[in-house]
């Protein structure tokens, strides 16, 4: 008879929970420009939170494959928008509600992409994988939250993506470090393997 509670889901809410706790404090963090060496006009904090949650994704995916990775992706969105409706959202502010759409928006678009390059890459050379899967999701996730959080608002949104992509590809860089480390103790999903984990 099948559980009715897998035995691999409490390490799977325990992923999307910190996953959703990085997106929540990102969104929070977003709002307050780095106000040293002249950093305000191009950076803010959320840039340097957010990155943490390829490093989630891409952890998840090669330990249980892309399907449960996705399932992770999706867990994460859905309690980081509620988190960030509760902790983050000033529905009195504009700005604050666009911040919590255009989040919410490229969170999934960007961590689903990352999802699907990195399962493409798995195989290849260890560093492949993560970092071009973050470089790609960080791209798309940057365009998608800044155009949608702050265009038309008078904010230079352009300036602060542009500051915000390169702080996150230097972000990835870093990640490798821990993914690394970490990997080592991953035993990776198989290769042509039909066995899917299920939530």
């Amino acid at each position: 008879m099948r559980k009715l509670i897998p035995s691999d889901l409490k390490p799977l809410m325990i992923l999307a929970f910190f996953m959703a706790i990085f997106v929540t404090s990102s969104n929070f963090l977003v709002q307050y420009p780095i106000n040293f060496f002249g950093m305000e006009e191009f950076l803010t904090y959320g840039a340097i939170t957010y990155p943490v949650t390829f490093l989630i994704t891409d952890l998840s995916n090669r330990r249980y494959g892309k399907l449960t990775a996705r399932k992770i992706v999706y867990m994460g969105f859905i309690l980081g928008i509620l988190l960030t409706l509760f902790f983050s959202t000033n529905f009195s502010d504009l700005i604050s509600i666009r911040i919590a759409i255009g989040s919410g928006t490229a969170f999934l678009f960007a961590q689903l992409l990352d999802v699907q390059i990195f399962d493409k890459l798995r195989y290849k050379i260890w560093f492949a994988a993560p970092f071009t899967s973050s470089l790609i999701g960080s791209l798309v996730d940057t365009f998608l939250f800044f155009s949608i959080a702050f265009y038309g608002t008078g904010i230079n949104w352009i300036t602060l993506g542009i500051g915000d992509f390169i702080v996150k590809v230097l972000m990835a860089l870093t990640m490798l470090i821990p993914f690394r480390i970490l990997m080592a103790n991953l035993k990776d999903f198989p290769k042509n393997s039909i066995k899917t984990s299920s939530i």
